[in-house]
């Protein structure tokens, strides 16, 4: 019923409409004074995971206060409903998932692989129990076989589809009605949850590739024949798979892996900071990767990008630039050992007889100004090897990237960089950090967090709103260049790698704007709105194919006027529940 949600509210004559006098308290509050409660609430629950049960209650009971709580108080909600706190969620999943959705008969699907030759009737039953019926825009899925740092947790990993959405609509204005997040319940190699009483996941073993490769086509098949224009986020699933689906899918239908593309986007955007700041031309940086996932060779293959197209240097010199280490040493063509194919572009060819087995010996060998972390290995760059980044680089500021998460597996801290370093690093993490103080001098300084929340939301309303026949690389490129150019004078002063979450929202919607013009600009555009406004505001570069990562404000602000919003007063919810409910009539 419209009315309920708007609570206490809820004005007096629609208490008399809807037979509720004397049934709620008589005070009649505005939605400042419900939104100031419920943070209240929120901030005395003693520990962080009773603090996101709190938010997927209030999720669940009022989409409006959710968002408005979460836009409201970014900072301070946003690690709860997405990383870190979301691990500890997923973890918990099996445990706590009757007690955050009290009042909801599905918050996704749950496809097993007994569904996927009955995968329509799921659709189906699907669309019957959304309260509004509406077609989802956009969906994240994953089969819970590689999340975040803590491996194959199975349908506990339906926490980050959830999570990302919530972040799609709160960031970017995606319409909450429209998300669809999805677990793919294929089955877990993990005995833990095999042997938990309450694992609510399929009890048997992962498929073999070409079991799970026929399921996921069948699934992915369906959902693009009964939502022809939804934008599918491939999210979370082991490395081999994660390339595996992204490579056959990308140029079929609209779709983009956040581990691959959208982490590459958001790590490319600090490094383009970075390097303004760095104090040693782009072309002289040695990076070297600890971790050689999915994630870290997608980062390495979008900064490689970046140095051929932005810095005109030749692929192949561009890729020596960069070393990679795995759990066998650094990587090498004649290490010894087959290596999985997404490796093999970045392995080594020039080391002669040289391996090395250890981070250590890498260092040294490399001897690299930057030093970027997808390894989930805890604490893996040491005093030690921080100490030594920094003595291997007098004249110019180190640059360290600890990205995996949680902070659980992250490779180091602020502090230990700052510290180890002279407090002269570049830093930037997967996970949030708390500012810092240089004892000598007082200043307070902000860590950077390579957080894909700054690109992924943008990347998904610039292709829902477009409808690009496919997200190309360069699409991408121009959002990473959108946000290095997103920073405002007082963060490059205070030489600050990312905006302040506090803007995530605008500069959000200049990402999106970025995106719809590369992808105007490259031809992928079929809906004549987008094309004829930006052919008709196109940037200075005018018809130039060159990735700038420019827009018009003409651009953004027709943008800014699609983005969804929650409602700000009753009035307004009231309003909108009407016109949702009868559409017909508005």
């Amino acid at each position: 019923m419209i009315g309920t949600k708007a609570g206490t509210a809820m004005p007096a004559e629609m208490r008399d409409v809807l037979n509720l006098k004397g049934l709620i308290p008589a005070s009649i509050e505005d939605f400042s004074k419900q939104d100031l409660r419920a943070f209240q609430q929120f901030m005395s629950k003693p520990t962080d995971l009773e603090k996101y049960e709190f938010m997927a209650n209030l999720r669940c009971l009022n989409v409006n206060m959710f968002f408005r709580l979460l836009l409201n108080h970014f900072r301070e909600v946003a690690p709860i409903i997405y990383t870190p706190t979301v691990g500890e969620a997923c973890l918990n999943y099996s445990h706590i998932y009757p007690f955050i959705y009290p009042c909801k008969t599905s918050v996704g699907m749950f496809i097993t692989l007994e569904d996927v030759d009955n995968i329509d009737t799921v659709i189906q039953n699907y669309r019957y129990s959304m309260v509004e019926q509406i077609d989802p825009e956009i969906s994240v899925i994953t089969d819970g076989s590689r999340i975040l740092g803590l491996g194959d947790i199975g349908i506990n990993g339906m926490g980050i589809p959830i999570g990302k959405l919530q972040l799609y609509v709160a960031v970017a204005g995606l319409n909450p009605g429209r998300t669809l997040p999805i677990v793919l319940d294929f089955g877990t190699d993990n005995k833990k949850y095999l042997n938990d009483p309450l694992y609510l996941g399929t009890r048997e073993t992962r498929p073999d590739d070409k079991t799970f490769y026929e399921a996921t086509d069948k699934v992915l098949t369906a959902l693009y024949r009964a939502f022809p224009g939804l934008l599918v986020q491939f999210e979370d699933f082991s490395t081999d798979h994660a390339f595996g689906l992204l490579d056959h899918w990308r140029k079929k239908a609209l779709c983009f892996n956040d581990d691959i593309q959208g982490t590459g986007c958001v790590v490319l955007g600090g490094f383009i900071s970075a390097l303004r700041l760095a104090g040693i031309p782009a072309k002289d940086q040695r990076i070297l990767f600890v971790g050689a996932g999915s994630a870290g060779v997608g980062v390495a293959k979008q900064l490689v990008d970046y140095f051929i197209i932005e810095h005109k240097i030749p692929e192949e010199k561009a890729k020596a630039m960069f070393w990679f280490i795995d759990s066998h040493g650094m990587i090498t063509a004649n290490r010894g050992d087959k290596l999985a194919q997404h490796k093999v572009y970045f392995a080594r060819q020039d080391n002669g007889d040289t391996q090395c087995n250890s981070l250590e010996e890498t260092l040294e060998y490399v001897r690299p100004t930057a030093l970027v972390g997808l390894s989930t290995v805890y604490k893996a760059f040491s005093e030690k090897i921080l100490t030594r980044l920094n003595e291997m680089n007098p004249t110019a500021r180190p640059i360290v990237f600890p990205l995996s998460n949680p902070d659980t597996k992250a490779e180091c801290t602020f502090e230990e960089a700052m510290k180890c370093t002279n407090n002269r690093v570049l830093f930037a993490s997967g996970t949030a950090f708390p500012e810092y103080t240089i004892p000598e001098t007082g200043n307070v300084v902000i860590p950077g967090q390579a957080n894909n929340m700054y690109c992924f939301p943008s990347i998904g309303l610039g292709a829902t709103l477009a409808k690009p026949k496919w997200i190309t690389d360069t699409m991408i490129l121009a959002v990473a260049k959108a946000l290095a150019n997103s920073l405002n004078e007082d963060e490059k002063s205070l030489g600050e790698l990312y905006p302040r979450v506090e803007r995530i929202r605008d500069v959000a919607s200049e990402l999106a704007a970025a995106f719809i013009t590369q992808a105007v600009r490259e031809g992928k555009v079929k809906e004549s709105h987008w094309v004829d406004l930006v052919e008709k505001n196109m940037p200075d570069e005018g018809q130039d194919k060159a990735v700038s990562g420019h827009f018009t404000k003409r651009i953004l602000g027709e943008v800014r006027t699609l983005m969804w919003s929650p409602a700000s007063s009753v009035e307004q919810y009231i309003v909108e529940s009407i016109a949702i409910a009868n559409p017909d009539d508005t």
